[in-house]
C-alpha cells in the first residue's frame, strides 16, 4: 500500500558517461520510491546519451546533461558537442547546480562518484547542505580492488567530501558479500554514516505494448553484456560455442548492447544468421522481460544484471571482465562462494568447448533462492524506510557545518 509523503522531492545524480549501469540503477530506485510514496517527485540528472529511450513512471523525470566519454587512456572528451572538455564540464556543473537550486530537493542522492565527474557535483553538495537537504552517497556492493579505490579516492580528494558534505552513505548490497570501502581509511564519523541496504529488487516493467524482438516460443538462454562497449569477447565466445557444438540443447538470444562497436555487431549478426539456435538483437529497453522469460542467463556480472539475476531467480553463468576494474571479478567470485551463480575465468583460454560445456550445464543449475540469504533483496524497501525517516523526522547533524 502506498504511503503519503506530500510534496517531497528527491534529486538523483548520475554522471553516466557511457554504458547503462548507473542510469538503470537510478531509474530503479526512482520507480520504487514513487510506487511506495504518493506525493513524491523524483528528478534524475544524467549524462547518458540514451536516457530518452527508457520509459519513466509518473512523477519521475530526467534532465539530460551534456555527455562525455572516457577514452582508452583514461582521459575524457565531449561526446556529442564539438566543444572542448573544459567547456562541457563547465556547462554540466552549471546545469547540475541550477537544476538543484530550482528543484529544491529534500534528499539528494549521488550515484557512485562522491565528487561527481571531475568534481562537478561538489558545489551543488555545498549549496544543498547549507539549505538543509540531506545529501546521500549511493555505492554499489563492489567498487574496485581495495588499493585501486584508495588511490582513486586520494587523487580525487574524496575523504574530506565524505566528512563534510554527506549525511549518509548507502551501500546497495550486503556486508557478507563485500564491503567496498573497507580499506580506504574512513574516519569513524564517516563509517557511522554507512548503511548496507541489501540488493535492489527489480520490478518487471509492464508488457502491454511490448513486442518481443524475436520468437520466445522455445526455451532459451539469454546472453546479455549490458551496454556492450566491452562485451565483444563474451559474445564471440558464446557464438563460437554454438558454432562448434550444435548439440547445445537450448537456443540462445544474444543482446549485444547499444554501445558495442557497429563493426562487431555486423560480424556477429552475419555469424548468427548461419546458426539455427542463436538469435541476436542490439538493444531492448525492456530487457527485464526477456530475462524473465529465459531459462538461464549468461552475463558479465555488472551490478544491475546481478540484481536482475537475483530478483528473477535465474541460474546464471557470469563471465566477468577484469579490466579496467576488478569490480565484476570480485562480485562474481563472491557470488560463486555464496552459491548464487557459476563463473568462467575471464583470464582463461577462450576455448569454445569450455563455454559449450557450461551452457549444457546451465539450465540445470540451482537458482539463487536455493541458498537462502536473509535480506538479500531488501534494498528498495530499506531505502524507502530510510527516506521516510529522514523526511518525517528532520535530520540534525552538527558535524556538517559550513
Amino acid at each position: 500500500m502506498a504511503e503519503r509523503l506530500d510534496h517531497a522531492r528527491i534529486l538523483i545524480y548520475s554522471h553516466d558517461s557511457f554504458g547503462l549501469g548507473h542510469l538503470r540503477r537510478c531509474r530503479s530506485i526512482a520507480h520504487s520510491l514513487v510506487a511506495r510514496f504518493k506525493g513524491v517527485s523524483v528528478l534524475i540528472l544524467s549524462g547518458s546519451p540514451i536516457i530518452g529511450s527508457f520509459d519513466f513512471k509518473a512523477r519521475v523525470d530526467f534532465v539530460r546533461i551534456p555527455g562525455v566519454i572516457k577514452l582508452r587512456g583514461g582521459e575524457y572528451t565531449s561526446l556529442g558537442l564539438h566543444i572542448d572538455l573544459e567547456q562541457t564540464l563547465s556547462m554540466r556543473e552549471s546545469i547540475i547546480y541550477h537544476t538543484a537550486a530550482s528543484f529544491k530537493p529534500d534528499i539528494f542522492i549521488v550515484d557512485k562518484e562522491p565528487t561527481g565527474l571531475q568534481g562537478e557535483v561538489v558545489s551543488t553538495l555545498k549549496m544543498l547542505r547549507d539549505r538543509g537537504t540531506v545529501n546521500v552517497l549511493g555505492l554499489r556492493d563492489v567498487m574496485d580492488e581495495a588499493s585501486a579505490l584508495k588511490a582513486e579516492w586520494e587523487r580525487k580528494d574524496v575523504l574530506p567530501v565524505l566528512e563534510a558534505l554527506y549525511h549518509e552513505i548507502w551501500i546497495y548490497g550486503l556486508r557478507q558479500m563485500n564491503n567496498p570501502v573497507a580499506s580506504v581509511g574512513l574516519s569513524q564519523s564517516v563509517q557511522n554514516k554507512i548503511t548496507f541496504t541489501g540488493y535492489l529488487d527489480r520490478e518487471l516493467p509492464g508488457d502491454t505494448h511490448w513486442v518481443p524482438p524475436v520468437s520466445l516460443d522455445d526455451p532459451f538462454i539469454l546472453v546479455t553484456v549490458g551496454g556492450g562497449g566491452d562485451g565483444v569477447e563474451i559474445v564471440d565466445w558464446v557464438i563460437d560455442a554454438y558454432e562448434n557444438d550444435p548439440g547445445i540443447p537450448q537456443r540462445a538470444i544474444v543482446v549485444t548492447g547499444p554501445f558495442m562497436p557497429p563493426v562487431h555487431q555486423q560480424q556477429f549478426q552475419e555469424r548468427c544468421a548461419k546458426l539455427d539456435k542463436v538469435d541476436i538483437i542490439s538493444f531492448d529497453s525492456h530487457i527485464e522481460l526477456l530475462m524473465e522469460r529465459s531459462s538461464a542467463i549468461v552475463a558479465m556480472g555488472g551490478y544491475n544484471t546481478f540484481c536482475e539475476i537475483l530478483s528473477l531467480d535465474k541460474p546464471a553463468l557470469i563471465v566477468p571482465r577484469s579490466t579496467p576494474r576488478l569490480e565484476q571479478l570480485i562480485r562474481a567470485t563472491r557470488a560463486v562462494e555464496l552459491g548464487l551463480a557459476s563463473m568462467l575465468d575471464p583470464e582463461g583460454e577462450r576455448d569454445p568447448a569450455v563455454m559449450a560445456a557450461a551452457l549444457h550445464r546451465l539450465p540445470d543449475q540451482k537458482p539463487p533462492s536455493a541458498h537462502k540469504i536473509p535480506g538479500l533483496l531488501d534494498g528498495h524497501e530499506h531505502i524507502a524506510e530510510l527516506i521516510r525517516q529522514r523526511l518525517e523526522e528532520p535530520y540534525i547533524d552538527g558535524s556538517l557545518t559550513a
